[in-house]
């Protein structure tokens, strides 16, 4: 069964799922004019207050709440997992995929919502199974979307969240792997079962408040931990910084050509750089997956376009901006450290060898970065997950939802980390196949409104 599962995972995020992905993504550009042009404009206005407009939470709050759920270990685990499978040049292929999943997010946000509707109590609710459902009639489409995004966000959302945070402490902690918990019957380990424990304390006080308490913790925390993250990347870079001419260097070459190059980067395929570096940034920020345009159905807003401006650029700060930075940083230290032999290490060791290289910084800013995006991408994919719960079972199911979340917290760190990936990436790509047939379906209603040149925002 796990060889199976395993098989369909590949399978779904095999060459079809990035062919459709990324040709969504060129779609999308062509349809909005090359939406990405008003990136910086984008960018002001997810910082201009509006709060006339109608909505549950402020456009900069939904952001945020976006970002908590794309910025999570694939910005960090995934760029090593990149570079192990691909080369230096997969990070430049995953870059280009940030700047085109920008109109891919521009567009599904926009009809998210467009396509809102106003719930009993007053609330605003928006996505793709609505869109599905009310627009395309198309109502099995939009249960396979939602019942696949609760899945998700048990799994990717919560599991492999909680899971990457207890075994990052664990490795950090000096002999963590040695501390236990006696139970009656049983031991425990220590750390993970305490990182359960009051992770679960802390999600719990925060996801019963709803989508307004959880977008103000996201909206305190998400610019802080990117922008120390940042921080702290940009101080091992200056540490690399006689390296740095050779490392754009020689991604660039290997995104088009075989090349040579020190600390163990060759042997890689122009194929190789392509298919993992596309794949893992589709992979990171969420384009084209469905799950934001949830929460910026949410948002106050006078205008899709609007609202759908300030959530494409959660994709350039995601892919284009953390994604970049660490791709800089671990091809940089490969360079600089010839004792790294990147063909004998997955993923996440090169991403552990690489910021261990580092002195006194580099340890501390990757047990940070992990642990801070890995929470705060449980907290995002809360708010989705009892979205679809409540399109699928009415509204006194959210409080079920939350229950089990909040347990799983608890569970997930006990248990097998990859059966959970596995089942997380077959659900990521099941909830991807609507979300796109509904975008593809009504491209013709994506574009960039302007009226003699000026934007109607």
């Amino acid at each position: 069964m796990e060889d199976f599962l395993k098989f369909l995972g590949g399978l779904l995020w095999g060459i079809p799922m990035i062919i459709l992905l990324s040709g969504t993504h060129l779609i999308m550009t062509a349809k909005t004019g090359i939406i990405q042009r008003h990136t910086f404009r984008a960018i002001k206005l997810s910082v201009t207050k509006d709060i006339s407009a109608e909505g549950d939470i402020s456009p900069f709050q939904a952001l945020t709440t976006a970002l908590a759920s794309t910025i999570g270990t694939g910005n960090i685990i995934g760029l090593g997992t990149a570079v192990a499978l691909g080369g230096a040049g997969a990070v430049f292929w995953c870059w280009v995929t940030g700047i085109f999943g920008i109109a891919t997010k521009y567009a599904e946000s926009l009809l998210a919502v467009k396509y809102r509707i106003k719930t009993e109590d007053g609330r605003l609710c928006g996505g793709a199974m609505y869109i599905l459902e009310s627009r395309l009639h198309l109502r099995g489409l939009a249960k396979m979307f939602a019942v696949c995004t609760m899945l998700s966000s048990i799994g990717i959302g919560c599991g492999v969240q909680i899971n990457a945070i207890s075994e990052t402490l664990t490795t950090a902690i000096p002999n963590g792997k040695n501390y236990f918990v006696a139970v009656p019957g049983r031991n425990f380990p220590a750390i993970p079962l305490l990182v359960g424990i009051i992770s679960a304390i802390i999600v719990c006080a925060v996801i019963f408040g709803g989508v307004k308490s959880i977008s103000k913790v996201c909206e305190m925390l998400v610019p802080v931990m990117a922008g120390l993250y940042i921080f702290g990347n940009i101080i091992i870079l200056i540490y690399n910084f006689d390296v740095l001419p050779e490392t754009f260097k020689v991604i660039v070459s290997s995104a088009f050509t075989k090349t040579s190059a020190a600390g163990g980067l060759t042997g890689y395929s122009v194929g190789a750089a392509v298919r993992y570096g596309i794949s893992r940034g589709l992979f990171s920020n969420e384009s084209g997956i469905g799950s934001s345009p949830m929460i910026s159905a949410a948002a106050k807003c006078k205008n899709p376009v609007r609202q759908a401006l300030i959530s494409s650029t959660g994709t350039f700060w995601d892919t284009v901006v953390l994604c970049m930075v660490t791709g800089l940083v671990i091809v940089s230290s490969i360079i600089k450290n010839d004792n790294i032999d990147i063909s004998q290490l997955s993923g996440s060791e090169l991403t552990y060898t690489v910021f261990r290289q580092i002195p006194y910084i580099g340890k501390p800013i990757l047990v940070f970065g992990l642990v801070t995006f890995a929470f705060s991408t449980i907290l995002g994919w809360s708010f989705y997950g009892e979205r679809c719960a409540e399109y699928l079972f009415g509204l006194k199911s959210i409080t079920i939802y939350r229950v089990f979340y909040v347990a799983m917290l608890v569970i997930a760190p006990m248990i097998s980390i990859d059966m959970m990936w596995t089942m997380a990436d077959i659900f990521n790509a099941l909830m991807a196949i609507p979300n796109l047939t509904a975008l593809l379906l009504l491209r013709n209603e994506v574009r960039y409104e302007t009226r003699n040149g000026i934007t109607k925002i």
